[in-house]
């Protein structure tokens, strides 16, 4: 890897220096959007093998090209680990990201213009969950539920059971991108059963968690079909992994190709497979834990302050807070203020959200970075307090600048994984 940064640094310097920007920001910085993490040196190496160079369309054994032996040994792993972690029938590890991997599931099991019952955008939902902007909005007639902020997140089943025999969905998808509760997949799965409905579950965000069995596994209620990606939670390499019963196996796995992609990308897919290798280990475990602690923790110091978040807390990785409701700044005003003090979040709408998405009402939190890097709960309670003090006082420069300094001085004292100290 040291030869081929040299090698980068004197052929093209403008984006040597940018990968050593970035280096040095995430160094630098607390890293607090929920769905990104630093992936394992190891993982790093699969990624810059030569593995990027193979063609391999087609399944291990069923390959369109030649000289398949070790890229078809590979992805048999990783299928095998997955099923295994997850205690799924089979799995599918070539999906090339979350998107496609919800598409695939949407098209291998479902007809256009079906009906999908699916999480409102605002309340936590993700785009590929029907969201009228999204392509699949146009293809697949999706139906949004919503949950009760003011009652810490709730879904009303009774409510859902009643929607559901109104619209009649041909699926049932549970799954979100920032809610921060469990779910109860098994009052989900007698909802879908009394309407002859699949189950989809996407736990994208949490898929590490559930991996190493800190939050609810869908499977263990009977869900059909699980979609995750591979980095967030997981920590690995960026793309998705499809599981579900042996009954779907094949409409999945003929979806995702010839039906949606082509080759795999097997860099990918070997990065996968060490990621689920790493996540079935007690080591893994333990930051699962850790990461669940460090949310609650954060979580308290900011209500401690008289902060909003949504649903009132949170039972997983993440949480929103309301940026309006508590500091009288909008969700694009609160994220550049904390970029200042190298704190990295992202912009967020909030349950109905009046306001408009690149200037929502707030802002989302998670904590699997900065756990990744060692963090505590006690280091929770410090961002916490610098969180409020930047925001309360955003139009102050020179306190803005401190802030910086103690956020970066802090940070220093945290490696990186894959990054040389900077």
């Amino acid at each position: 890897m040291d030869a081929h940064r040299t090698e980068l640094n004197a052929y093209d310097p403008t984006i040597a220096a940018a990968i050593a920007g970035e280096e040095r920001r995430q160094a630098d910085g607390v890293e607090m959007i929920p769905s990104e993490n630093y992936t394992y040196p190891e993982v790093l190496a699969a990624l810059g093998s030569v593995l990027t160079n193979k063609y391999s369309e087609g399944y291990p054994g069923r390959r369109y090209y030649g000289g398949q032996e070790y890229t078809d040994a590979i992805e048999t792993v990783a299928r095998d680990r997955a099923t295994a972690l997850f205690r799924a029938e089979h799995a599918n590890v070539q999906p090339l990201s979350g998107s496609p991997m919800n598409q695939a599931c949407y098209f291998g099991l479902l007809n256009p213009g079906d009906t999908i019952l699916a999480m409102d955008l605002s309340h936590g939902g993700h785009l590929t969950h029907g969201a009228p902007v999204s392509h699949m909005g146009k293809v697949f007639n999706f139906v949004r539920y919503k949950s009760a902020p003011d009652r810490q997140g709730a879904i009303d089943f009774d409510a859902l059971l009643a929607q559901a025999k109104e619209v009649k969905p041909r699926m049932v998808l549970c799954g979100y991108s920032s809610y921060p509760r469990d779910y109860d997949y098994a009052a989900f799965k007698r909802v879908a059963d009394e309407v002859g409905a699949l189950t989809m579950a996407d736990i994208a965000h949490i898929g590490g968690l559930v991996a190493a069995d800190v939050m609810r596994n869908p499977f263990d209620a009977g869900f059909d079909v699980v979609t995750t990606t591979t980095h967030k939670t997981l920590r690995g390499p960026r793309g998705g992994m499809i599981l579900c019963k042996k009954t779907f196996a094949q409409k999945i796995d003929s979806s995702v190709f010839p039906g949606l992609q082509g080759g795999p990308h097997m860099n990918n897919v070997a990065g996968a497979a060490i990621t689920l290798k790493k996540a079935a280990e007690q080591d893994f475990r333990d930051y699962a834990v850790q990461t669940l602690r460090n949310a609650k923790a954060l979580a308290a110091a900011l209500m401690a302050e008289g902060v909003t978040l949504i649903t009132g807390g949170t039972d997983n990785h993440l949480m929103v807070m309301d940026t309006v409701a508590s500091f009288d700044l909008d969700g694009r005003a609160a994220e550049e203020t904390l970029d200042r003090i190298f704190i990295t979040t992202n912009k967020q709408v909030i349950p109905d959200d009046p306001r408009p998405p690149l200037r929502p009402s707030g802002i989302r939190l998670g904590t699997p970075a900065c756990t990744t890097r060692g963090m505590d709960e006690a280091d929770m309670t410090r961002i916490g307090g610098w969180i409020v003090q930047a925001l309360r006082r955003h139009d102050d420069p020179l306190a803005i600048e401190r802030l910086a300094e103690t956020v970066r001085d802090f940070c220093r004292g945290f490696a990186v994984p894959g990054v040389s100290n900077i």
